[in-house]
């Protein structure tokens, strides 16, 4: 009967994480719609409406933008941080804790119904961004405010542990905008336009990947197993960089996510892992694949939220031959990848072999892959000639990563 009990007990303590789980990482809103990133205003005027996103600001992500669509009656309009369990009856920053900026009268508000003049007015069509400063200094955080591009002012605030949550307010009927929790924040030039490191010049090959800063985005069909949507470093793993890692920034419709390694002539339409010369981590159903389209059973599945890593441990000895002129290298001098199926749905590994047997440097090294900053596996493979190129595959309608080449620099 213990045995029984404590099994019970040990059910029940599961299904309270999974609650909690699906609590912290879900976004909470009142009298207000949210079709994809449009959000409206769904109330009498009486009440306010507010949006909570499911995930706080954080050092990876620490700025989301609002793009005034429709003004509404009145523009009550209301843009800022809260605490993630935050009362949705009140404007963001009238309860305590809470910032934000009001674009019907330009004022700052900061845990009280009385304002204090900040900025200006903002109208239909205008860009109103919030951030913070990467690191709180001496438990203070610095928020800071943007209109269309330029910075309007910062205010420092008690940094929370749980952290800060983006919201949104409004209070009239017709009020809408278009939300982008994904933005990035940069610095101005003389002529005025924001200057956003596209961080391009990282890949090698992109193909249907948009790249916005250090965010990656899907573009492609997402219809069948050849509309993928390939990104490949431009330098390969070595001694000096030899991790990186992505996080889920939007699954998309099916998370078919792959992060992983690969030969720098991978064929664009095969996802990571599918093809010799590569390996990878698929996000949608945790399998490992190496070459084929058959993958092996290897860590769990991973979702909006989670950080994927990858990375190889080089032998102590380990010398990579031409380390440092691999900055650059002319596409045209490889073949282009034909039209192919995956293996899983389609024997072709005679083609291949036609093609030519797949081009080993010879050594081996020791391949690790990671989730949240854990180790799920590792595996040994053969190194192709001109090394290991960090490789991300995306495959369905929607899929959005931010990858950091090198996270355990600087």
């Amino acid at each position: 009967m213990d045995d029984i009990n404590l099994h019970y007990r040990f059910l029940n303590w599961r299904r309270r994480i999974r609650e909690v789980r699906a609590v912290r990482y879900k976004e909470r809103l009142k009298r207000m719609l949210r079709d994809g990133d449009i959000l409206r205003y769904h109330g009498n005027s009486d009440e306010v409406g507010c949006f909570i996103a499911a995930r706080p600001l954080s050092r990876r992500n620490r700025y989301f933008e609002v793009t005034i669509m429709d003004t509404g009656v009145r523009g009550m309009i209301t843009v800022g941080l809260v605490p993630q369990l935050y009362k949705l009856d009140h404007q963001p920053a009238w309860l305590p804790h809470s910032v934000a900026f009001h674009a019907d009268d330009g004022k700052i508000y900061i845990g009280n119904t009385v304002g204090q003049q900040f900025g200006p007015k903002c109208c239909r069509g205008d860009r109103i961004g919030c951030g913070v400063s990467p690191d709180p200094v001496d438990g203070q955080l610095t928020v800071f405010f943007t209109k269309n591009g330029k910075e309007v002012g910062n205010v420092e605030i008690p940094a929370s542990p749980e952290g800060l949550y983006p919201a949104v307010g409004m209070h009239s009927l017709g009020e809408e905008v278009l939300l982008d929790l994904n933005a990035e924040w940069g610095m101005e030039d003389d002529d005025g336009q924001m200057i956003v490191d596209s961080h391009e010049e990282d890949w090698g090959r992109l193909h249907d990947i948009k790249v916005t800063g250090t965010l990656l985005e899907y573009i492609g069909k997402g219809k069948s197993i050849v509309d993928v949507g390939l990104a490949q470093a431009r330098r390969p793993l070595n001694t000096r960089f030899h991790y990186y890692e992505l996080e889920i920034t939007d699954a998309g419709e099916k998370c078919y996510i792959a992060l992983g390694l690969a030969r720098r002539d991978y064929p664009k339409n095969r996802h990571p892992g599918w093809s010799r010369g590569s390996i990878a981590y698929h996000a949608d159903d945790g399998k490992l694949f190496q070459g084929s389209g058959v993958g092996d059973a290897f860590g769990p599945r991973c979702f909006e939220g989670d950080i994927m890593g990858c990375g190889i441990m080089f032998p102590r000895d380990f010398n990579q031959d031409g380390e440092d002129d691999v900055d650059d290298w002319d596409l045209d001098t490889f073949s282009k990848p034909s039209e192919v199926q995956n293996d899983l749905y389609a024997n072709n590994e005679d083609d291949e072999e036609e093609e030519g047997g797949e081009d080993l440097d010879g050594r081996k090294v020791m391949v690790f892959f990671t989730r949240n900053g854990k180790v799920v596996g590792r595996r040994e493979v053969a190194l192709p000639v001109g090394g290991f190129y960090p490789t991300i595959g995306m495959m369905s309608s929607g899929e959005k990563v931010r990858v950091d080449l090198h996270p355990l620099s600087g």
